[in-house]
């Protein structure tokens, strides 16, 4: 399943403003250009593209050095790619699913200085039955992950108990899936982990579901996951590089 990016040229609007508060009349013309990013699909749809902020950099630059230091290599590569290039080599490295998800874990508990997570855990995961504690995670996600996801917003959930909580996030289109192209990276250092160290590190539940057509992704905070969550069965893209870098013919990502 192959998704497109096609770089459209930015569109021109032209608005005419006239003066005739004198003899002469004034014509100004503005220019007003707004980027737009398409994705090929059955229907036509106009995403907006997400601006990176000041502070990226040094979030992207944080998470690869520690992808670095639990895989023992770096990549060649610069950027995003090199980072899913890290992250490919990190799935590959260990020997099980929950190897991964242990490393994984483990990277995402580095990021935080560990006093943080202990007074979360203990002071604000207990408030109003959690829902403090999963309204705040929400929009803390929303403000610092989208480097790594892409565009995202805080929707409204619903609870198993019937509540609706604003304590979802939408991601339009997770980048980290549509650049790796492998099911096997979405659920073992993704989904599965960040649902880990939130339930056990923050004490605030997690459900994230990932949509394999359209590579959107529902946070649900405050939502625990599913005994059998069928989703972390899922076969692999056929352009899985994994896949075909272990010769299987069948076109499943060995991990997923």
């Amino acid at each position: 399943m192959t998704i497109l990016l096609l770089h459209v040229p930015p569109p021109t609007t032209t608005i005419l403003l006239s003066y005739s508060s004198s003899p002469r009349s004034t014509t100004r013309t503005l220019n007003l250009t707004r980027r737009v990013r398409c994705r090929v699909s059955n229907s036509s749809e106009v995403k907006s593209e997400y601006k990176p902020g000041v502070l990226d950099d040094f979030f992207m630059q944080s998470f690869r050095n520690k992808l670095v230091e639990e895989v023992g290599s770096d990549s060649d590569k610069p950027g995003y790619v090199g980072l899913i290039e890290l992250v490919k080599l990190l799935l590959l490295k260990s020997r099980t699913r929950s190897e991964t998800n242990d490393a994984a874990v483990r990277i995402l508990k580095s990021l935080f200085p560990p006093l943080i997570l202990e007074l979360y855990k203990l002071l604000i995961a207990p408030l109003a039955q959690g829902k403090i504690a999963a309204l705040m995670v929400a929009r803390v996600t929303v403000i610092t992950c989208q480097w790594l996801m892409g565009p995202c917003k805080v929707n409204t959930i619903e609870l198993p108990n019937g509540e609706s909580w604003e304590s979802g996030v939408f991601v339009e289109k997770c980048q980290y899936l549509e650049e790796s192209k492998c099911v096997g990276v979405c659920i073992n250092t993704c989904k599965l982990p960040t649902q880990t160290f939130f339930k056990d590190y923050m004490g605030v539940p997690l459900l994230m579901e990932p949509d394999f057509k359209d590579y959107s992704c529902q946070f649900k905070f405050g939502v625990a996951p599913p005994e059998d969550d069928g989703s972390v069965n899922e076969p692999c893209f056929e352009t899985c590089s994994i896949a075909s870098r272990r010769k299987l013919n069948s076109g499943e990502c060995p991990m997923a």
